[in-house]
């Protein structure tokens, strides 16, 4: 079953938490990204992994503090690319759930990977590109 209703989602429900990045020089060159992928988040991603970023425990994993998200970058964006199932362990927890692919263009998968790597506690030291995802392969 997928996260994605197959509807946009309203905005204006979904951000309850404002979130904004800090002022380091990765941050401040993933800016355009990160406001793009905050969008993708909102119309794809928040349904299972909330505004919060926090998941539904046991069902579906953090974005927020995930030592999944950060320690797994390629499995991370193969995962929203082409979506994954299959048991997972993220920050000590088991998940064995479906998150199907949503259908994201490379431009999409790069900046939702952009917002939820440098959002809710989360940093990137490294910026992710159309070209890393158009290198994976499934």
């Amino acid at each position: 079953m997928s996260c994605n209703s197959g509807k946009k989602k309203d905005q204006s429900n979904v951000n309850s938490e404002k979130i904004t990045i800090s002022d380091s020089p990765v941050q401040k060159k993933v800016s355009e990204s990160f406001k793009r992928g905050e969008e993708v988040f909102s119309n794809f991603c928040v349904t299972c992994h909330l505004p919060s970023g926090k998941g539904i425990p046991g069902n579906f994993p953090p974005l927020a503090g995930s030592d999944w998200l950060t320690d797994k970058r390629t499995e991370s964006l193969r995962a929203i690319k082409y979506g994954l199932s299959g048991p997972i362990v993220v920050n000590g927890e088991n998940y064995n759930n479906v998150m199907a692919a949503q259908g994201l263009s490379d431009q999409e998968v790069a900046d939702v990977m952009n917002y939820i790597s440098n959002s809710w506690g989360n940093t990137s030291k490294k910026e992710v590109t159309v070209e890393d995802v158009k290198a994976l392969s499934k």
